[in-house]
């Protein structure tokens, strides 16, 4: 095997050389080079430091103990190893990590002894994050969490000369994965990105954000596109879907079995979305008000327009479901909160106190780094990528190292990951903004905190029917975090905790049958709290798509002849859905 590895270096080499002399030019060059690309990584280790400073003089005793432990349990496994004995770890270590799974790591003793070793110290490094009883919680948090980015970047799984079956592999392919496998390191450095899937094998406007429609209105900021209806009534209340501005809509429309914007036409909803564009020099003044006034507030007028409607649903996505919550407050305190009709939340907050792993990259060091790269006026959306692969390392990162570059294994065709690989870049300066006011100092849940074009905003004013979606599995916007808008806003309050996270947890239609979610029993008024909400809830099998509508359809008015896009004098198509602001890619 040794031999074959040996044999693959100039091949490899080789490949190295061709594949970065074919390579696409690589991205523009942040500010302090391309070593910027790699410093919030870096940040990591300077706040575990700052972690251990906080804590003052460590509780030697207990670490001492954990120690002793560590080295006892050790001893036993290399006493089993050298005696050629079976060994096993103590019953509180995990052992069902899916990374060595693979039955060559348990065919040979010494790939079995490593794995188990690092499975032992992993435990031990974990626990030692609870003994530093000082701490303040944020920083007790900051500190686990950047422990298990540690452990999880050091699993054996993840080093190819200690991966059996990457040696394996290489050995049966005569070294030629290794080969592919750097074909495709060389290709991801030159795009500045990791790939995640065969992204040959979609389209933007082909075989996903394929739903027909007109894209009838267009500012710097927005298109907005009107779907063409599938039935030949619809509701007189027209749906406006607000996607996040940090992705793309489309994550709204995969594959047509996926689609929820084609599932709402069929339900027999005027459906229009808004398609952010890309931020560039021409947005990068964009500020809360940018986004409020030249897209939300306009959007939602255009439609009103366009269908002779005083009002509209909307659906806010995450950060737009938080920027919907400013909304509906300023139009209250305008007197105009008529404009909405009722509001839907998928997996929003306005409460940033239980935020999750994501509060661990917003302390000063962080967002000092952050401005920096944001200089030019533009964030580049691969750092937002890599921020939210950090949530899930193994998942999202690692296991896509291993995959792509140690195996050389084939891409396999995706449509949530070509998605997912398809980042888009934000105005730095409303960034920057948004992680300080909302995330950092959690201006939005005090009332007064932030104040939007010359407006405060007290989310206490809204009375707008309200439908809130959360997941369960939530690591991006945590349950907990999500329940509180319940407790909130002051109208009718709808609440449904869907099984998965939040991106599944959106995207389960009710063909797939998929997961579950939980509400209350009919009548039954909405508790003080989360816990009591799980330990009153219901749980149905499948999507939550059909109770939304059931929800929704006796606030939408009567049937009206259904409308097509683009018919509306002042509003005539200006091009088919999906829109080139959608097809515009970064990488």
């Amino acid at each position: 095997m040794l031999g074959a590895l040996a044999e693959t270096n100039r091949a490899l080499l080789e490949a190295l050389t061709k594949a970065l002399e074919t390579a696409p030019p690589l991205p523009s060059a942040p500010p302090g080079g391309y070593a910027a690309w790699f410093e919030p990584l870096g940040q990591l280790a300077e706040l575990g430091r700052a972690a251990l400073d906080e804590a003052g003089k460590a509780p030697t005793a207990e670490l001492a103990k954990l120690a002793g432990d560590w080295w006892a349990d050790q001893l036993r496994l290399w006493s089993d190893f050298v005696a050629g004995r079976p060994s096993s770890l103590p019953p509180n270590v995990r052992t069902n990590d899916p990374r060595f799974s693979g039955e060559a790591w348990e065919a040979n003793p010494v790939f079995d002894l490593l794995r188990k070793s690092y499975l032992l110290a992993a435990h031990h490094a974990l626990e030692g994050t609870h003994v530093f009883d000082k701490l303040s919680p944020g920083m007790a948090e900051r500190l686990r969490f950047h422990t298990r980015q540690l452990v999880e970047a050091m699993s054996p799984a993840n080093f190819a000369l200690l991966n059996p079956e990457v040696l394996r592999r290489a050995q049966e392919t005569g070294g030629q994965s290794l080969v592919k496998g750097l074909e495709n390191l060389a290709r991801d450095l030159a795009q500045g990105k990791l790939t995640m899937t065969d992204e040959t094998a979609f389209e933007v406007g082909r075989n996903v954000a394929a739903t027909p429609g007109k894209v009838v209105f267009r500012n710097r900021m927005f298109e907005l596109i009107h779907y063409q209806p599938t039935t030949e009534t619809v509701f007189e209340v027209p749906l406006l879907i607000f996607p996040p501005w940090i992705n793309k809509f489309y994550i709204l429309d995969l594959t047509p079995e996926k689609s929820f914007i084609r599932w709402a036409v069929d339900q027999g909803l005027s459906v229009f979305v808004v398609s952010w564009a890309q931020a560039s020099e021409k947005t990068a003044d964009a500020t809360l008000d940018t986004y409020v006034e030249e897209g939300f507030l306009t959007a939602i007028d255009v439609v009103r327009e366009i269908c002779g409607v005083p009002s509209v649903h909307a659906i806010g996505y995450c950060v737009a479901g938080t920027t919907l919550a400013v909304v509906l407050a300023l139009l209250a305190a305008r007197g105009e909160a008529e404009k909405v009709a009722t509001a839907t939340f998928f997996t929003a907050q306005t409460d940033f106190s239980d935020a999750g792993d994501l509060l661990h990259f917003v302390d000063d060091q962080m967002l000092a780094t952050i401005e920096k790269l944001g200089a030019s006026g533009v964030f580049d959306g691969r750092y937002l990528a890599l921020t939210f692969n950090l949530l899930r390392p193994t998942d999202l990162l690692w296991n896509y190292v291993v995959n792509n570059y140690m195996l050389g294994k084939e891409y396999v065709p995706f449509d949530l990951l070509y998605w997912n690989s398809d980042p888009t870049n934000v105005p730095a300066k409303w960034h920057l903004a948004y992680l300080k006011d909302f995330y950092r100092d959690n201006l939005l849940a005090k009332p007064g905190g932030i104040s939007v074009l010359g407006t405060p905003i007290d989310l206490g004013l809204i009375r707008t029917p309200a439908y809130i979606q959360a997941g369960k599995e939530d690591h991006i916007a945590p349950a907990a975090s999500v329940w509180k808008l319940t407790q909130q806003l002051k109208g009718p309050v709808r609440f449904v905790l869907a099984g998965s996270g939040h991106i599944a947890g959106v995207i389960n239609p009710p063909a797939a049958n998929k997961y579950m979610h939980w509400t209350l029993p009919e009548g039954t008024p909405l508790p003080a709290t989360l816990d009591a909400f799980q330990a009153l809830a219901k749980e149905t099998k499948g999507s939550w798509w059909p109770d939304w509508i059931a929800w929704l359809a006796p606030r939408s008015g009567g049937r009206v002849p259904a409308r097509i896009p683009g018919t509306h004098p002042a509003y005539p198509p200006l091009d088919d859905a999906p829109g080139p602001y959608v097809k515009e890619r970064i990488a």
